[in-house]
């Protein structure tokens, strides 16, 4: 075998192993950026990254359109247990939604007795889930963590109409978030100090439950999900003070809905005796 053909060899060996080592192992770093629309927008999400395959290829993805005559009345269920208490909290931007992030023990969820913690909460306009094909103006997430990295997302609905007293709050540490990021500052953040959550954790008689993922990269799934039956109301003022600290490719940080692959909605409805 002449030394041309072996070199030859050598470099086609080296090549395939090195081939097959990315393929196996997918390329660790940063998580890449993503928007809502253009070349990085929702629909390519899952081409951006391996960590991001989910995006397009998990079967079970949020949010969907829940079609109120399709749901699943599941006497099974137990109405949601939320306790929050006060916590110390900061103001946040995660460059595509604006959120609150808690430090210590802020209150739990409980779920079929299992205890899941508050982690965080954000928004996203207009909202991502639908009602009979209805969308909202404005979704709140939170966003609850149990054992083993297990995670319930329960989803508040906003329409347009009196002032949400728990935005209300927020309203000079959004002011000053906008100027931060106005600023120039890459990790703006606005301490809230002791923060009650009890205003987002008011006790619902309906709720929406079904299996999806997180909306955004890497669009993790086995996420439980509880839309609240019941909506809130918001301002559009407080809408715009939710959008004014994102850059102009978040100010609409919605996902488009998912397909439901044979997944059903299951529906909670406390049962009401009515009065004599």
């Amino acid at each position: 075998m002449s030394p041309r053909i072996s070199f030859f060899i050598l470099a086609l060996t080296l090549f395939l192993a090195v081939a097959s080592s990315d393929i196996a192992t997918p390329a660790k770093g940063p998580p890449a950026p993503f928007a809502y629309y253009g070349p990085r927008g929702a629909p390519r999400w899952g081409r951006l990254s391996p960590q991001y395959s989910a995006c397009s290829k998990g079967k079970i993805q949020s949010p969907i359109n829940i079609n109120r005559n399709e749901t699943v009345h599941n006497k099974n269920l137990k109405p949601l247990i939320r306790e929050y208490k006060p916590a110390n909290a900061t103001l946040v931007t995660s460059v595509c939604n604006i959120g609150v992030q808690y430090e210590g023990d802020c209150g739990v969820l409980t779920m079929d007795s299992k205890n899941y913690t508050l982690k965080k909460m954000h928004w996203h306009s207009p909202s991502e889930h639908r009602i009979n094909g209805v969308r909202y103006p404005l979704e709140l997430h939170l966003v609850h963590m149990g054992e083993n990295t297990a995670y319930s997302v329960v989803a508040i609905l906003y329409q347009y109409g009196s002032p949400d007293p728990f935005i209300a709050k927020l309203k000079d540490s959004l002011d000053k978030l906008t100027n931060e990021v106005k600023a120039g500052e890459q990790d703006a953040h606005i301490p809230l100090g002791i923060l009650d959550t009890k205003l987002v954790g008011k006790r619902t008689r309906k709720y929406y439950r079904y299996m999806g993922s997180f909306t955004t990269p890497p669009c993790t799934e086995n996420v439980v999900w509880h839309i609240l039956g019941k909506e809130r109301t918001v301002t559009k003022e407080q809408v715009e003070a939710l959008k004014a600290p994102l850059g102009i490719a978040y100010k609409v940080n919605e996902r488009p809905l998912q397909p439901l692959n044979g997944r059903k909605v299951e529906l909670y409805k406390e049962f009401r005796v009515p009065k004599p």
